[in-house]
């Protein structure tokens, strides 16, 4: 009787648990629901227009060329055999054409502002919003960043429902999040996922990167919408995806929306962004350079150039420093520190921790505007762990052979063997060797003192330019333990 009463009382409870689960999950489903419901009227379909003059002659058979049609010649061959193609095809005359893209974006004014991707209406002729209720509206396009990839529409209406915009910097990995937009033309559809990862900044999809990377599904369409929390706030703005065919992989971008704001308030203000400049070029540290500047962990970025006449060469940055902080922001990586720049408005102080001869340093720096001709903070460029080369002194010859400016000094690469260290690690004729170990060099002899102040006989470090680009590169002889 007793063994009865206890199995009793397990089934009971393995009942009751069972049904506290079901209705968990049916409060977690109609948490989405909500959103949904209270979210949707703010979200709103794009549709774009762009005119595209097709000069020359068309043949009837290939519409889009080889490249893009999938069958080619062959197949129209073989299927409308005795139809006039190729030379004795029908000319077609030149004429405009209107292609068309579409998007999504959320309204975040009730006067009419909205905000969506560059992508989706750059270039475009003709912007149209539809709403949830069946509205159409022309939208006019206020301002467009085109390295942020964010751009502010405005239609003429009142009263319009809008979404409340979060504090991306909340976000954690692992949070619920939802992405509502337009994919492949279904209006309105809501997808549901994680947060996989934050501060993605080596994507390639725009120059200045912080992605959210979820697995809610984006798909092409969902451009320009909402990332919505379960608060049901805008954290992010959808924008890109892992594409190898031609729709969702598992992975999504984000731009967050904390960035969306301080792009979008200069958008509203002026139409366009300014952007804080240094004039530095800066690389990130693997464990080569690390152990050659010293450093205890790969924490930082590294100058490696500095232009003339910048905000970081006025105020004393020097090419070697390693850049620990910003404004009191621990940087990490090049991209991260990018932004950090970038974000930062034209003409303020901002404090930065340098290590310098293996000391920390504090310098205030006024931060320029970025010129309109070099709209970025540096380029991208990477130590290598990767001898075979030869140098010269830099003759007036030479300079004229490598257009080599007068004012630059150093010695010139005259050959290198493909297969060598120098070769894998991308050194180039006609590059320009600038320090050699930290040591300075304005000539061959100089060189030679240079290479016996390394660590290590089996390491050199290198700081190179080649082109408009100057660079720390380390050839070691043999592998560094990582």
């Amino acid at each position: 009787m007793k063994i009865i009463s206890i199995l009793f009382f397990v089934l009971s409870f393995s009942s009751f648990a069972s049904e506290k689960s079901i209705e968990s999950l049916r409060q977690f489903g109609k948490a989405f629901s909500q959103i949904a419901k209270e979210s949707s009227p703010g979200v709103v379909f794009i549709k774009v227009e762009k005119r595209h003059k097709i000069e020359g002659n068309i043949q009837m058979f290939k519409p889009f060329g080889d490249e893009r049609f999938p069958f080619g010649n062959e197949f129209f061959e073989r299927f409308f055999k005795g139809l006039p193609h190729g030379k004795d095809a029908p000319r077609a005359v030149p004429r405009d054409y209107i292609m068309i893209g579409q998007g999504s974006g959320f309204i975040i004014s009730a006067n009419g502002h909205i905000l969506t991707n560059h992508h989706v209406i750059g270039g475009a002729d003709k912007v149209m919003v539809n709403l949830l209720d069946g509205r159409l509206f022309e939208a006019k396009v206020i301002g467009t960043d085109e390295h942020s990839d964010i751009a502010l529409l405005k239609i003429n209406a009142k009263n319009l429902p809008i979404l409340k915009l979060g504090d991306s910097n909340q976000l954690e990995v692992g949070e619920w999040v939802v992405a509502l937009g337009n994919p492949f033309g279904l209006t309105h559809s809501l997808t549901a996922g994680i947060v996989s990862a934050i501060g993605r900044s080596s994507v390639g999809v725009a120059n200045y990167e912080n992605f959210i990377q979820t697995d809610a599904s984006i798909n092409p369409g969902n451009s320009g919408g909402p990332l919505i929390n379960l608060n049901g706030e805008v954290v992010g703005m959808n924008t890109a995806i892992i594409n190898r065919s031609g729709g969702y992989m598992g992975i999504g971008f984000a731009i967050p929306i904390n960035m969306v704001k301080l792009i979008k308030d200069q958008l509203i203000e002026k139409g366009s962004v300014d952007r804080g400049y240094l004039g530095v070029n800066i690389q990130n540290i693997d464990g080569e350079l690390a152990l050659q500047f010293d450093l205890q962990n790969r924490t930082g970025v590294l100058i490696s150039d500095i232009g003339a006449d910048t905000p970081a060469q006025k105020d004393g940055l020097k090419v070697g420093d390693v850049i620990l902080e910003f404004d009191g922001k621990q940087v990490k990586e090049v991209g991260a520190f990018r932004n950090m720049v970038a974000l930062t408005p034209p003409g303020k102080k901002a404090t930065i921790k340098i290590l310098r001869n293996g000391k920390v340093k504090t310098q205030i720096i006024t931060l320029g505007k970025i010129p309109k001709t070099n709209d970025q903070i540096g380029k991208k460029s990477f130590g290598t762990n990767e001898f075979g080369f030869k140098v010269g002194d830099l003759t007036h010859q030479l300079r004229q052979q490598y257009n080599i400016p007068d004012g630059e000094k150093g010695v010139v690469i005259t050959h290198v063997d493909e297969m060598s260290l120098a070769g894998m690690a991308g050194l180039k004729e006609g590059d320009l060797i600038k320090e050699v170990n930290r040591y300075r060099v304005g000539s061959v002899k100089d060189f030679k003192v240079g290479m016996k102040k390394g660590k290590s006989s089996d390491t050199i470090l290198l700081l190179v330019k080649g082109g408009q680009v100057t660079q720390y590169i380390t050839l070691s002889k043999e592998p560094l333990d990582d």
